[in-house]
């Protein structure tokens, strides 16, 4: 477990880590980033596990030594975490540490997970996670206690786009002027909302989507998939590790979405304006992180539609279930009409993110598909 040889694919990368150690080029700020799914916390736990080895070789640290021993836990005292959290008064959990031990039972079930998985780990599947401006003085003075074991302080941050901007700004100082021998990991899947500041003096990883070869693989050697299933579940998921094991386990939320999606295409194209305010208050009922992953979902569902129409299988990436709605769908999906709903999309996430009154924004965006559709 966070050992190198654990990770899917990714060769290329693991290979440029390992040999940077070994030339002992450790830049003391990394921005792991890249698409959903393709293994940058996995990365970023099995660097870090490299560094902190005494015994590691070229390849990977040792599996035995007392320090990989801790990690085999995640329980090293000299590597700290940072995430985005829900507050809850009730229970005074106001920073990181009030939930490691819920960080830990995730990131030791597997180490590929979004968002939604840790909310629903949090118990706060319909909160807003940030890291909190407070976070940057727990990092702050854990960094200023010494070495326990005598190597590398880590600190791994996993979402930095999440930071309140007090918090930002101080890890800023703390990049300017890192301690001696400490070593941030920032794993982040938008790091266009990270402050330029902070990009500027962090050396920036990029991570590709996972090869199918190296999924199916994964899935039948890790998982007991049978090799064709492994091959067409490692297609439909993209590249994205978390999509492949949510097609394992028959992701009920998929299915939900799929069922929104469908109901709205339908009462959109047959101008049912009651029913349509109805499915407004339902989707507004399902908190904010949801309804970013559903309009999310719906995205995809548009961009897989549109290229249906060209018929190439290859291109396309849906289940059967969607594959079977694409039929009777994707015309109504073309290059006159197909922007116009990308746009209202991606302005009905900007409004849900900046709290605009959820009931609204899918009620108005609900009505412009009307029109859209008959293009």
């Amino acid at each position: 477990m966070f050992s190198f040889k654990d990770i899917i694919g990714q060769a290329t990368v693991k290979e440029r880590l390992t040999h940077e150690v070994c030339e002992g080029r450790i830049p003391h700020a990394q921005l792991f980033c890249g698409p959903a799914g393709a293994g940058k916390l996995a990365l970023a736990l099995a660097y870090a596990r490299y560094l902190c080895c005494p015994n590691r070789n070229e390849k990977d640290a040792c599996g035995t030594c007392p320090s990989c021993v801790k990690w085999d836990k995640l329980i090293h005292p000299d590597v700290h975490f940072a995430f985005p959290i829900v507050k809850n008064a009730k229970t005074k959990k106001e920073v990181c540490d009030d939930y490691i031990a819920e960080w830990r039972r995730l990131l030791l079930g597997t180490p590929y997970f979004n968002l939604n998985h840790w909310l629903d780990e949090m118990g706060n599947e319909n909160g807003q996670a940030i890291i909190y401006a407070r976070e940057s003085d727990e990092i702050t003075r854990k960094l200023s206690l010494k070495s326990s074991q005598g190597g590398y302080k880590i600190v791994i941050v996993w979402l930095p786009e999440k930071m309140h901007e007090t918090c930002a700004n101080k890890l800023l100082k703390l990049l300017e002027e890192p301690p001696r021998e400490t070593v941030f990991l920032l794993v982040s899947e938008n790091p266009d909302k990270i402050l330029p500041t902070i990009l500027s003096r962090t050396q920036r990883i990029n991570i590709p989507k996972i090869e199918e070869t190296d999924m199916a693989e994964a899935l039948s050697q890790k998982y007991g998939v049978q090799p064709k299933d492994s091959a067409t579940i490692a297609h439909l998921a993209n590249g994205n590790f978390v999509t492949a094991l949510e097609t394992i386990h028959l992701n009920e939320e998929n299915e939900l979405f799929f069922n929104w999606f469908v109901s709205l295409m339908r009462l959109s194209y047959q101008r049912k304006i009651r029913e349509m305010k109805q499915w407004s208050e339902q989707l507004a009922s399902i908190g904010r992180e949801r309804q970013k992953n559903f309009l999310a979902y719906c995205q995809r569902m548009i961009r897989e539609n549109f290229v249906y129409n060209l018929h190439c299988k290859q291109m396309n990436y849906m289940t059967l279930q969607e594959q079977e709605f694409a039929v009777r769908f994707a015309p109504f999906v073309n290059e006159r009409n197909v922007m116009g709903i990308m746009n209202e999309l991606s302005e009905a996430q900007i409004h849900i993110e900046q709290n605009v009154n959820a009931r609204m924004v899918f009620f108005d965006f609900a009505l412009k598909m009307i029109v859209l559709l008959k293009q």
